[in-house]
């Protein structure tokens, strides 16, 4: 089935919080057709505010909390069942906020050391005396995911799939790293050995150093990877498929030594993501996975994603190369493949054409579909009109908005992740110009869909 969606944090969002404005724009998403709503990973952020470097892989962020939406002393027997299933991370991150704000969020490698290495008695009595705050944080999550289920709910019933991120890496500053050290190749003093980082690429010369300590992956084995079944089984209780970001790291990664301070001086280093999806596999038979396989991607890397049938990602604004091969042109769509004009780290469509020179634009223009308007209508309407089941278009792009609207731009830390939509920037006809699009190329929701 050929189906159309939307990327929209949402942070995003006209409030940027999980208010009346999500049946608002599950709505506006019925009445122009689209039936996928794709965002980026929900989780609690680090203070440059990216979501790819989030407190917790489980914890979901309370930034998105309408005010006054967290209960208290209500639905208690909810609340324990909640803490109950989810102690395994709950009790963990709780902990690991409270020492955050108690130290003054400073790094945890930075706190005394019966907190740096977990002294248990020391933790007990830290326990005991804060209580009501680890509480709180407990009461926020149990809020947070039974507001999430409600939006889920929203969205399958008007026949809207969520689909998720699922960074390929954590920060060295979340609760998973401090209360499972041993997952992570750091040294004595608990300091990451190697860093996570991508080579020179499309978005920076000097490469893009990330800073997330390296998985142990031997010690990850050992248990059959159970670490990254429940993280996905997590995920999965939240949308209905999810992208695996950075997919090639499951090939290999980029080993960057730890006081580096570019991204160049790396290596690939081999990674077992072949085995880590054939459990994954046992687990989640139909796979409801999306492999983000851009940057440099070689032969092993298409196996591996191809092997498990998993989809790949095309995105428009890197098709113009002139290249034969250029898996991004128009020209090399698949249908196991989900399109976009562009991704969060790209610019917005127009602001991409508007970077461009006059002559490229118009060898831009000389390859996209005629007769269906100004920027980025074009490049929107050859996605839409590609061989691919899944076409996502940015909202950012439905909304024809300038570079000024780009929601990141990676290799920067200012100013990214704030952006929002208002819905004075929506006009009364866009979406039933989407609607038309979207018939015209296959792609129009289905009313009988049903969500699995």
């Amino acid at each position: 089935m050929r189906k159309a969606g939307v990327l929209l944090h949402p942070t995003s969002l006209p409030h940027g919080v999980l208010d009346h404005h999500v049946e608002k724009f599950l709505d506006w998403m019925v009445a122009a057709g689209l039936s996928v709503w794709q965002m980026l990973p929900l989780g609690v952020p680090n203070q440059d505010r990216s979501p790819y470097q989030c407190y917790s892989a489980y914890a979901l962020n309370p930034a998105l909390l309408p005010n006054g939406a967290v209960c208290h002393n209500s639905d208690e027997d909810g609340f324990s069942l909640f803490c109950h299933n989810e102690g395994f991370w709950l009790n963990d991150y709780a902990l690991f906020m409270v020492l955050k704000q108690h130290h003054g969020y400073r790094l945890w490698s930075q706190w005394p050391d019966c907190y740096r290495y977990r002294d248990m008695t020391a933790l007990a009595q830290f326990t005991l005396n804060h209580q009501h705050a680890l509480r709180a944080i407990k009461k926020e999550q149990y809020t947070l995911f039974t507001l999430w289920q409600r939006v889920r709910e929203s969205a399958h019933q008007r026949g809207i799939q969520l689909f998720g991120d699922v960074p390929i890496a954590v920060s060295y500053d979340s609760a998973d790293v401090w209360s499972q050290p041993q997952l992570f190749k750091l040294d004595e003093q608990l300091q990451p050995t190697v860093v996570a980082g991508v080579p020179p690429d499309y978005f920076s010369e000097t490469g893009q150093l990330w800073g997330n300590p390296h998985y142990n992956w031997s010690v990850m084995q050992q248990d059959d990877f159970n670490w990254w079944r429940s993280r996905m089984a997590n995920v999965l209780r939240q949308f209905d498929f999810v992208r695996i970001d950075h997919f090639r790291g499951l090939q290999a990664l980029w080993e960057v030594p730890a006081d580096a301070t570019t991204a160049i001086d790396g290596c690939w280093v081999e990674t077992p993501g072949r085995e880590l999806l054939t459990v994954l596999k046992i687990d989640f038979p139909h796979m409801p996975f999306v492999a983000e396989d851009l940057g440099l991607i070689t032969p092993e890397v298409t196996a591996l994603r191809d092997d498990f049938q998993l989809p790949g990602l095309s995105v428009l604004h890197f098709g113009f190369d002139g290249t034969a091969d250029n898996p991004h042109d128009l020209a090399n769509q698949e249908e196991s493949t989900v399109v976009y004009t562009g991704t969060h780290d790209n610019n917005t469509t127009c602001g991409w054409f508007d970077s461009l020179p006059a002559h490229v634009q118009q060898q831009v223009l000389a390859k996209l579909p005629t007769n269906s308007g100004e920027m980025p209508w074009p490049m929107i309407v050859a996605a839409l009109y590609s061989p691919a089941r899944l076409a996502i278009i940015p909202m950012q792009d439905w909304l024809a908005l300038d570079s000024s609207h780009r929601t990141n731009t990676p290799g920067t830390v200012a100013e990214n992740w704030r952006w929002r939509f208002h819905w004075d920037q929506v006009p009364e006809t866009l979406a039933m110009t989407i609607h038309h699009w979207l018939q015209h190329s296959g792609r129009i929701l289905s009313k009988d869909i049903v969500n699995e």
